[in-house]
Formats: C-alpha cells, structure tokens, sequence
C-alpha cells in the first residue's frame, strides 16, 4: 500500500518584497522568499510567540482583548479572551494583551494594555484560561501606564517597555514618563530609562551584554541599545540606528517589535517592514511587507511570523531564531 501524503499547502496571497542593502542578506533569506499571508481580520495583531504543541503560535490582537493561535490552515483560532483587560466596567483605550514570552516554567507572561500591568497567566499554556495573577503593577505606588513588550534575560530578570498607548486618556497617565524597567528575578523593579517618548519592542542579546529597545515616535524613530552587566547593572543607552528620515506614507510603519537570531543579528520592525541588522548596527536588508509591521516570532524552523496591522503572515528565512 503507498504510503499517505498530507495535502499540499495551499497557495497563499503574498505582499511585500525581500529588499538587500548587503550581498549578505541573500545568505539570511532563500532566494525567492516572499511573506505570505496566513490569517486575517485582526484589529491590530501583536506579540506572536511560538509556543509549539497544538497552540502552535499565539499572538494578540489589542483592539479586541482576544490572543489568538495559529497552528496551520488559513485561519487563527480564539485561544484566551479576556487576555488584557480584565475588569467588569466597559471601557475604550487598548484592551488587550501586547508582547507575550514565557518563563523558565513555561507559563504564559503577558504585557497587558487594559489591566496597566504584567501578569502571569495562572493555567497551563496547554489549558489556557483567563486566570491572572500580578507580576508588577506599578512604579513607586503609581501605576503603570499600559506595559507593551517584554523580555527575559539570561539572569531571569524581566526587562519591559511601558508607553501610554493602552490608556483611554493620556491625562490618565500617573507616571509623568514612558518607562523602561528592569524587574530581577527578586522582584525589584529598577527604572532604566526614563526619556524614551513612546518605547516599545524589547529584545536581549544572546550573550546577555546588550538589551535593545525601539522608540516608536515618528518625530525621533530610533533604537536604543544599553549595556548589561553580569551584576544586573544597565548602562551606556546609546544610539543603535536612526530611521526617522525613512518615516513617511511609502515606509508605513515604525521601531516596534525586535527579535534576534542566534548569531546576534537584529530583526526589528520599522518603517516599511522588517529591518535586519548586524550586532554593531550595520542595516544588512529589510523585509518590506506595504503594510505597518508591529511585531515577529521565529519558529522553530527559522520561519519568521510577522504581526503586520490586520495580518497574520511568515516568511522563510536561513536563520536559527534565538530560543531554538
């Protein structure tokens, strides 16, 4: 008997092109790699995070206080909702989840918009159900404004972003600043920077020496790059690369979401799509995608999924994603 094939994948709409800035953007991305279009409808998609197992990869749509999984097919599934907002009132503003990672334990760690806070989903990823419980809601008795990315570090300490986008009002804002914060793994939260107008993707090197940040303002479009010490010491914010002069309505877009590959390299989105840097900020190429880029996950296979506005999309890449 001949053995069984599954189906074939089906043909899916694609956008963008693949754009080399280096001859060595053609060794980082097959030949002929196009972004594909996997899933659609989406308020605005956020946070993807390959999670494996039947969940596959989860994201947020923060319009609709709604993670979503995806795990093959050309639609995603409602996998947690409420995932940001948590509280009985209506309210307007940013209600759902943001960036999602997990922790040493495999729970589900969400940056929440609604809820002003980090928060630790208390059910299994296998088994998720809208039970919270607090990692941190504030800075010096005031609350946070609306966290939106987050990461961890080799030393377990959880570093995070927190701009107003989430808030009803920006007059609701009890901290006078959009914060990057340092949470250790003790649980004391240290202010790293306080000048960042709107900061906003978070990434960690994977030597642990080097925490990136994104600033989506289109007035400064910047990334950030800071100094870690083996002591959990922050230092040296310095320039990482400038875009603002790429800003504009051919580029849509803006510094949001990074991941890194194994090697270090930077895959950041931005105006136009998805930036790929060298370690010392050297542009190598960039995925242009024609629509807002928020945010990427790698896979376990060196695909890369893409949070582009209402879409769910991936691309082929020649890398190994850190984490895998």
């Amino acid at each position: 008997m001949a053995a069984a094939c599954s189906a074939p994948e089906p043909e899916r709409p694609t956008i963008g092109h693949v754009e080399a800035v280096l001859p060595e953007m053609a060794d980082l991305v097959p030949e002929g790699a196009r972004v594909e279009v996997l899933a659609e409808g989406f308020g605005w998609s956020e946070g993807p995070l390959w999670l494996g197992g039947e969940a596959g990869l989860v994201f947020s749509d923060t319009r609709t206080n709604i993670v979503h999984s995806y795990s093959g097919g050309d639609s995603a599934g409602v996998w947690l909702t409420p995932s940001g907002y948590t509280g009985a009132v209506p309210r307007g503003g940013g209600l759902g989840s943001n960036g999602l990672t997990t922790n040493d334990a495999g729970q589900l760690i969400l940056a929440q918009h609604g809820d002003r806070r980090i928060a630790r989903m208390a059910a299994p990823v296998t088994d998720p159900e809208p039970e919270f419980e607090t990692i941190v809601d504030n800075w010096q008795g005031l609350r946070l404004n609306s966290p939106n990315d987050l990461v961890f570090g080799p030393d377990h300490a959880l570093y995070f972003t927190d701009p107003p986008y989430g808030l009803v009002h920006p007059d609701s804002a009890e901290i006078g600043f959009s914060g990057v914060y340092r949470l250790s793994a003790s649980g004391e939260l240290t202010l790293i920077d306080s000048t960042l107008t709107r900061p906003n993707g978070i990434a960690v090197s994977p030597d642990g020496s080097t925490l990136y940040v994104a600033n989506s303002d289109p007035e400064r479009s910047i990334w950030m790059a800071y100094d870690l010490g083996a002591d959990g010491s922050v230092a040296g914010g310095r320039l990482f690369y400038d875009a603002t002069d790429l800003v504009g309505p051919d580029a849509p877009g803006l510094p949001d979401g990074l991941k890194l590959d194994t090697d270090g390299r930077i895959w950041a989105t931005g105006p136009g799509g998805v930036f790929v840097f060298r370690p010392d900020g050297t542009h190598i190429g960039t995925i242009r995608t024609e629509v807002q880029t928020a945010n990427v996950a790698f896979g376990p296979d060196g695909t890369m999924y893409l949070t582009s506005s209402s879409y769910l999309a991936r691309i082929s890449t020649n890398v190994t994603g850190q984490g895998f």
